[in-house]
């Protein structure tokens, strides 16, 4: 692949095949010199104009995060308290890791950011044990070039979302950064 770059920063990427292009292009967000790119094929013709964007995807990794919560639908209800889930990576979807879970989310990038989420593990006799699961972000907007949003009056509630599984397990709140 060869890369070349403008003066008003964008980049052009030439590959070998179409085929290695379009898995680049299909296989998510993408970090370019540590920043996140947005991708898009070349037509004759095209603008190169920079788009405000509100909202990014960004990997995240989910620590200590209990195996009861190891499938699709339950990564996605515990990732949802990030941001709105994308996609698993493909080691994740497997199970062939479990030290953590890798995430894509589409995050809003005025949010506050959690540093930990808390799920509630049901218990025999019918009670909840809290567990404490770790969120790393693989690339985040720094905060001093967060568009300055006005604050709502209200504070964020501690339960951001509340959700019931079969096995009544729910994501109960999140501790921001």
């Amino acid at each position: 692949m060869e890369v070349t770059a403008t003066s008003n920063g964008f980049y052009f990427f030439k590959f070998k095949t179409e085929i290695a292009m379009e898995e680049v292009i299909e296989g998510g967000p993408r970090l370019f010199q540590g920043q996140p790119i947005v991708l898009q094929r070349w037509e004759p013709g095209m603008v190169l104009r920079k788009h405000k964007h509100t909202q990014v995807p960004v990997w995240i990794r989910l620590r200590h995060l209990p195996v009861e919560f190891w499938t699709n639908d339950r990564l996605s209800t515990v990732a949802s308290g990030v941001g709105r889930p994308l996609y698993q990576d493909t080691i994740t979807r497997a199970c062939t890791r479990l030290d953590f879970a890798c995430v894509c989310v589409m995050l809003d990038i005025s949010s506050t950011l959690p540093k930990h989420l808390v799920v509630m593990m049901p218990k025999e006799d019918g009670s909840e044990t809290p567990s404490k699961v770790e969120v790393e972000y693989e690339w985040v907007l720094p905060v001093q070039k967060r568009p300055v949003q006005p604050r709502p009056t209200v504070s964020q509630p501690k339960e951001k979302a509340v959700v019931r599984t079969v096995q009544h397990t729910r994501l109960l709140r999140r501790t921001n950064l």
